[in-house]
């Protein structure tokens, strides 16, 4: 296992019911936000962070994303015929990653701020950490009514709770994957292990986050982009 991870997951695979009548002739992830796609502004952070391979995972309306995302060097897994949720899909993308561990990063939502990738690279202990979320205070966040997924202590180890807000970036251990016999799962059932063991942590952001789930988000994302 390398101490810092060198291949980046984007999750792109959802159907994006939350955005309405956008997402009926597209995935959300091609939904522009300030002039581009949102996965172009995830691919930006990714790009400056330049892992050996970034892999997206596909299944609504993949077509369309495969056309946008195999020029620019990604590499992608289909998920076909049924959805596999994030760990199911982190899973069947392992062969393409290679490593252990990875970046993963949501393609809904927007940074103001450094880069979220840098910043958990910088932070990352594998010794004591088995995956390192990066988190949004609530106050900082736009678009996000929630009053947060976590609490962190001290030294930054986090339990479930109110007061951050998980932003979709992370490096994550990819060992415990292989433990669940169902095909379709979510992340929170490997963060639950890790949480059990005292191995879950967050880092805070120092920037602003808007989450673009609703077509509201949009609107206050390009206003939050046009303050930077």
């Amino acid at each position: 296992m390398t101490r810092s991870p060198d291949a980046l997951m984007l999750f792109a695979a959802g159907f994006g019911t939350r955005m309405g009548d956008l997402t009926k002739d597209r995935p959300k992830p091609l939904i522009e936000v300030a002039g581009k796609p949102l996965i172009d502004h995830a691919l930006e952070f990714v790009n400056e962070l330049n892992p050996q391979h970034v892999v997206a995972n596909l299944h609504y309306r993949a077509d369309q994303l495969s056309a946008h995302l195999a020029p620019k060097g990604v590499l992608l897994s289909n998920e076909a015929p049924d959805i596999l949720e994030t760990g199911g899909g982190l899973r069947a993308a392992l062969p393409l990653l290679v490593t252990n561990p990875v970046f993963t990063m949501n393609s809904d939502a927007i940074w103001a701020g450094p880069n979220p990738l840098t910043l958990l690279q910088s932070a990352w202990d594998p010794q004591r950490m088995d995956a390192l979320l990066m988190c949004i205070p609530t106050s900082q966040t736009i678009g996000h009514t929630g009053q947060g997924d976590f609490i962190a202590d001290q030294d930054g180890r986090i339990t479930r709770g109110h007061g951050l807000v998980y932003g979709g970036a992370q490096i994550l251990k990819t060992d415990g994957l292989q433990a669940f016999p169902q095909k379709a799962f979510s992340l929170n059932l490997l963060w639950d292990q890790m949480l059990d063991q005292d191995r879950l942590f967050a880092l805070e952001y120092p920037g602003r986050w808007c989450d673009v789930g609703r077509p509201e988000g949009i609107a206050l994302a390009e206003g939050l982009l046009a303050d930077v």
